[in-house]
């Protein structure tokens, strides 16, 4: 399988030291199977910090999720409380229970795939999170949005499995 990763530079070699905490799955390494969608959040980190869209391809087992040897975690496309409430948890700095299976700051997850959440998400969880909105109405709102794909990579156990097969610059 093939990923990508968007920024505005060409990654030489993954050091997850780098990658931001409170993200949508935690601290990561984060790659996607469009190619479209790379290329927007290149364009977007070049707009932000300077330099240029470049595109870091990589390969993957098409079965990586399956992996006995790593700790993974799946949602489906279709945007849930479930994931919704993952993502909370994550981008939360109060959140505090890291033991919990619905929270991945301590990195217990080596890879974690489902849907993106852009700001239009962020907001519809906000509205949750501020109980004007409760579990039934974040579905359904969450259902109408079009949304993305993310795999995020936690350790350098899951990042053994990339393999950097190219570089596309806008």
């Amino acid at each position: 399988m093939i990923l990508y990763h968007g920024s505005n530079t060409e990654i030489m070699e993954i050091d997850l030291s780098k990658c931001r905490p409170y993200k949508d799955f935690g601290s990561g390494f984060y790659l996607t199977a469009f190619k479209e969608q790379a290329v927007r959040m290149a364009e977007n980190r070049a707009a932000l910090y300077g330099g240029n869209p470049v595109i870091t391809v990589f390969e993957v087992d098409d079965n990586i999720m399956e992996m006995p040897e790593l700790n993974t975690r799946s949602f489906s496309l279709s945007p849930t409380v479930e994931w919704a409430r993952f993502i909370v948890n994550n981008r939360s700095k109060e959140f505090n229970y890291h033991e919990s299976p619905d929270c991945n700051i301590d990195c217990k997850y080596d890879i974690v795939f489902g849907p993106v959440a852009d700001d239009a998400v962020a907001a519809t969880i906000r509205r949750f999170l501020g109980e004007k909105l409760d579990e039934e109405g974040l579905r359904k709102r969450l259902t109408y949005k079009e949304l993305s794909n993310q795999y995020s990579f936690h350790t350098e156990r899951a990042v053994s499995h990339l393999r950097k097969v190219g570089v596309l610059s806008e």
